[in-house]
């Protein structure tokens, strides 16, 4: 096995051992989902023309990749900062790239699984539908979840500790989650709420996954700032961690 592989199959293991990580990735969402689906009437018009279990189900796979590149990963790799393990690795003679490929692979893998454990329990338990265009939906995942990996990196680098990295990201957080449109809908926010939650990155990944999941188009410009997210946030974390 190549030391990327060692490396990401040991940090499968550690993140899976963490109730924090499985909680904000797996329950916190699906908790969430159970309750709003139920809170809603099918053919509310705040929906538009989707049922609230296919708009909430479609909405909260973009809020397990907020939860795990803003609270998780950040929280993760501020630990191993904090602990000197980044520059222990660095002196063992692991390249730098192979930390950060073990990273995102297991991002990539815990953001995949929140996504399928959402999806079993959306369609099996609401009848929700399907993603109507899987591989546009499976584009947009691919491309929010780097994106937001990326952020988290940043996060990671600009917090020294742990406890700081869970802070901010916390703090960041739930206002996305709710503002994102994996709330209240927009159709039912004030003209305020909907400027502010123009501006934020979690809005943009909802709903360029939601879009081609209930039948629509692809949003161009969604995906253009998460694009845009991903080059910025992983340029400024590059330089932020070059020196650990």
């Amino acid at each position: 096995m190549t030391a990327l592989g060692r490396l990401t199959w040991l940090e499968t293991k550690l993140l899976a051992r963490e109730p924090f990580a499985l909680i904000f990735t797996l329950g916190f969402p699906l908790v969430l989902l159970v309750v709003l689906t139920g809170s809603f009437q099918p053919g509310d018009p705040a929906f538009g023309t989707a049922d609230p279990s296919d708009y909430y189900l479609a909405s909260y796979v973009g809020v397990v990749i907020g939860a795990l590149g803003l609270v998780v990963l950040p929280a993760h790799v501020a630990a191993y900062r904090e602990r000197g393990v980044l520059r222990r690795l660095r002196a063992s003679s692991i390249p730098p790239w192979v930390v950060v490929g073990a990273q995102l692979g297991v991002g990539l893998a815990m953001a995949a699984a929140g996504a399928l454990v959402l999806t079993v329990v959306g369609v099996v338990a609401f009848g929700a539908a399907a993603p109507a265009s899987p591989l546009a939906v499976l584009g947009a995942f691919v491309l929010a979840a780097l994106a937001f990996l990326a952020l988290g990196f940043l996060l990671s680098a600009i917090t020294r500790t742990a406890r700081g990295a869970q802070a901010i990201g916390m703090t960041l957080f739930f206002p996305m989650w709710l503002l994102s449109g994996a709330g209240p809908p927009p159709e039912v926010m004030g003209e305020g709420m909907r400027q502010v939650s123009d501006l934020l990155p979690l809005t943009y990944a909802v709903r360029a996954i939601r879009e081609p999941w209930l039948g629509g188009a692809p949003v161009a410009g969604d995906l253009l700032l998460l694009g845009a997210l991903l080059v910025v946030a992983a340029g400024l974390a590059a330089r932020s961690l070059r020196g650990d």
